[in-house]
This record gives C-alpha cells, structure tokens and sequence, in this order.
C-alpha cells in the first residue's frame, strides 16, 4: 500500500479541485468527508445544499463546509454553462433550450466547470452508469490531443515483487474498448503508459500482449498487435514498448531472454497492454482473486482533463483513493501542456 501512500501524497502537495457530481450519495459524500480532513483535495460537491448539508449532520460529517457546494439549479453560473454548451454542440444540433436542461444535470454541469477552467477532473459513477459519466466528458472535454480512444487501466499491486517494479503493474484496456482496431489499441498503449507514470510513479516499459512472442504464432489478431505497436512508436518516439510478446515472456527474464533475445522489454515490462477488453477484464480478475492482488481503478484515460468511473459497487475507501487518482492525473495533465 506504499505506493497509495505516495499518490496521497503527492495530490497533498500539489492540490487539485475535484468535482463530486453525486453530492448526496453516502459513500460519496464519507469519502469527501475524509479528503478534506486529510487535505488531499479541493472539493467542488453537486447536489442540493440544504440536503447536502442534513445528510453530513445525519452522518456525523463535520469538514464537508471545506467544500464548495454548488446546486445546479440555482446556480448563477447555469446561463454562462448553456451558453458555452450550446456552442460547443451547436454542429451535433443543440439549441439554448436542450443546453439549459443539460446543465441542470450534474454531470454535464461538473464538466462544464471543468471546460471553464475553474476544476481540475471529476469523479462519479457511484450512482450512475459508465455510459453517463462519459457522455458528457467526451462532448465537453473532449479527448487529449492526438488521441481519439477513450480507455481505462487497472492499477495491480500484486505479491509478486519480481515482476514489473516491485509488483506493481498497469494494464489497460479493461474498461472501455471492446475490439480495438490497430490505432486504437496503439493509443491505449501510449495512454496506458501515461497513465502509469502519472498515477503509479514508474517509468513505463509496455509490453504489447498476445499468445504469440515475436513470430511463433501466425494469426489476424497477431497482425494487429504488431501493426499497433509501430504505430505506437510514432505516436510516442520516446516510449519503451515492445512486442507482440506472450504474458510470461513480458514478465520473467528468464522467459523473455529465451524467447524474445535482445528485447529491452521481455522480462522487464511494468505495463501491460491486451488485445481486447475481455483479456483485459478476465485477466486483471484473475490476477485479482487468484494472486489476491489489490486491483485500483479503472481508471479513465484519454479525455483531455481526467474524469473517473466508479464502480456502481464501491467502498467508501474506492472513493478516496480514486480522488488522490483523479489529483494525480489531474498534476499529468497540466505538466504535460
């Protein structure tokens, strides 16, 4: 758990405002409570202020009035929002009035703040689907520059210390993607790799998975991962990423001198990039109830300022952590302009 010591940390000094469009959700609104008694985060909370404010007193709240309270509904900055959303969606056909009704709903307000410049990144999804959390990121904030693909990465900090740094590792995609196509999955490497340097701290070396290394399998799906990998490199020069390469050969030295001589990826990778959203989500669960590794995230990637997903399942420590999360992709993201 060091290294979420250090991601707290790090959001402590440099911090972010962070946008809780669920303001009166319970889990929420404990693990804001928290936030703020820590220090971790500025807090930017949506939703009815006079329930916002019975529920913290019902839960023995007491440092939710650090935050920034805002109700839509009555907000003096709801007209300037409809405007600006408006304009941003005028192509797509949005007219004043569907922008007034849009703003009222927290999500797209929270995004608006976010496009203002007045936040840093938003979390949400405790309450609604991953579907409505993205909607209005990707038609306000729109996605990073040179980017199109919206993924998601798990952070795994395993018990396995010989492989990736110490036993952490970052694979990506497990969230959003289902069957990317070359370019696509050459984004999430790049995003994925981001991603890790962000949030875990670790100079990213990214394997680009299959069940082939370097030739011993011939199949479409080989082709495509070889095909995103020289993408990738043109996307980002600098990367360290190599492949296709087996699980096994991205992981243990001896396997990847065996099999993939010469790579400085093979038996060295931290990042993990999969074919397609099943690998992804069957194999970080494995890892995770199999390896009993503790799994972080998903954690959204690609969207020009970060806005996470819970799941609609999460613990009131799920919440915190994805706060120092959205802080830390949030401190990325401003450095990387």
């Amino acid at each position: 758990m060091e290294l979420v010591e250090q991601l707290i940390a790090r959001a402590k000094a440099n911090k972010q405002r962070i946008v809780l469009p669920e303001g009166t959700e319970e889990r929420t609104l404990k693990a804001a409570n928290q936030i703020l008694t820590d220090g971790v985060a500025d807090l930017i909370i949506l939703g009815n202020v006079d329930e916002i404010h019975e529920l913290a007193k019902q839960w023995g709240l007491g440092n939710i009035d650090k935050a920034t309270i805002i109700d839509p509904a009555t907000s003096p900055k709801k007209e300037e929002y409809a405007e600006l959303l408006a304009e941003l969606r005028k192509k797509k056909g949005m007219t004043i009035e569907e922008a007034r009704k849009k703003v009222l709903d927290p999500l797209y307000f929270g995004c608006m703040i976010i496009k203002s410049g007045d936040a840093d990144g938003q979390l949400a999804g405790a309450r609604n689907t991953t579907g409505n959390v993205l909607r209005p990121a990707l038609q306000i904030i729109k996605t990073a520059p040179g980017i199109t693909c919206v993924s998601g990465a798990m952070l795994l900090l395993t018990h396995a210390p010989e492989c990736g740094d110490n036993g952490v590792l970052v694979m990506g995609d497990v969230a959003v993607t289902p069957v990317p196509d070359a370019n696509q999955l050459a984004q999430i490497a790049v995003c994925t790799a981001r991603t890790a340097k962000a949030v875990a701290g670790i100079d990213p070396r990214v394997a680009m998975l299959s069940f082939s290394t370097k030739g011993s399998a011939k199949h479409e799906v080989v082709d495509k991962v070889v095909e995103a990998l020289g993408i990738a490199k043109e996307l980002d020069p600098t990367l360290k990423i190599d492949g296709e390469l087996q699980a096994d050969a991205a992981l243990v030295p001896s396997v990847g001198a065996s099999k993939a001589p010469g790579s400085e990826i093979a038996g060295k990778a931290n990042v993990l990039v999969v074919p397609s959203l099943e690998v992804g989500n069957i194999g970080y669960k494995l890892v995770q109830r199999l390896g009993h590794a503790t799994a972080i995230g998903p954690i959204l990637q690609g969207i020009a300022r970060p806005v996470n997903d819970l799941s609609r399942g999460c613990s009131v420590d799920d919440v915190y952590k994805m706060i120092a999360i959205t802080a830390n992709q949030a401190i990325a993201a401003k450095e990387a302009e």
